[in-house]
């Protein structure tokens, strides 16, 4: 089991990692495959790694080799286990005092590396809940801006629909007064049509009776100035 973590030393969640490596989030689980594959250990919290700095160095190492992954996985483990053996080797020695023993040590150790990564975990669900709010922060502005908008939008259309409305009025009354109007012209050329039509028929009637009259004073036995004069004295 990997214990090399040092007192106060920072653990980096993945996409910390990522942030930090200017790479990919799945990069960086990539690189964690390939290492694990050939032996690497990280610090775990359930299926989550947990990347101290010496891990960044690992994968900073992959990221900037141009040999396969699978020789610099294996160079790498390689190291780290060379790392881990110089790291128990140089174990500081814990003064022996009453009541202690090596059996304490280790679970002195256990406990230590449980608080660890209890400690790693608390810090990346602190980042999730940071990341959640800040997304439930954009969410809550983002639909303040669309009730302004859809409440602009409504009273826009009721502006609109009272123009609409007046206008369609003024259009009304318009209509009205032309028909009006037309009717009134349609009655007065009637009444003159009808005007027309009587003295027509007067004329008519008195061209008639002046020609009934000069056809009877031309039947008459009488001098021509004679008939011609009575027919003007009748």
């Amino acid at each position: 089991m990997r214990h090399d973590i040092q007192p106060n030393e920072r653990s980096f969640t993945t996409k910390e990692v990522a942030d930090e490596l200017e790479i990919a989030t799945p990069t960086v689980r990539k690189y964690g495959q390939v290492l694990e594959r050939n032996g690497y250990e990280f610090f775990k919290d359930g299926d989550r790694r947990i990347f101290v700095r010496s891990d960044i160095e690992s994968l900073i190492a992959i990221r900037d080799t141009d040999k396969p992954l699978g020789e610099i996985a294996t160079y790498l483990v390689n190291q780290q286990k060379l790392r881990l053996d110089g790291f128990n080797e140089t174990e500081i020695a814990v003064p022996d005092s009453p009541g202690s023993s090596p059996q304490d040590l280790d679970q002195l150790k256990e406990s230590l590396m449980f608080l660890a990564n209890e400690l790693v975990a608390t810090r990346e669900m602190n980042v999730q809940l940071t990341n959640d709010m800040s997304q439930l922060k954009t969410t809550v502005s983002q639909l303040q801006q669309d009730h302004h908008v859809i409440s602009s939008g409504i009273g826009n259309s009721a502006q609109r629909t009272a123009r609409i409305e007046k206008l369609t009025e003024q259009q009304n009354n318009h209509y009205e007064t032309l028909l009006q109007q037309e009717k009134e012209k349609t009655e007065y050329l009637q009444k003159e049509i009808q005007n027309m039509r009587d003295e027509q028929k007067k004329e008519w009637r008195s061209q008639n009776d002046f020609n009934k009259r000069l056809e009877e004073s031309m039947t008459k036995p009488k001098g021509t100035l004679g008939r011609f004069m009575s027919m003007f004295r009748k």
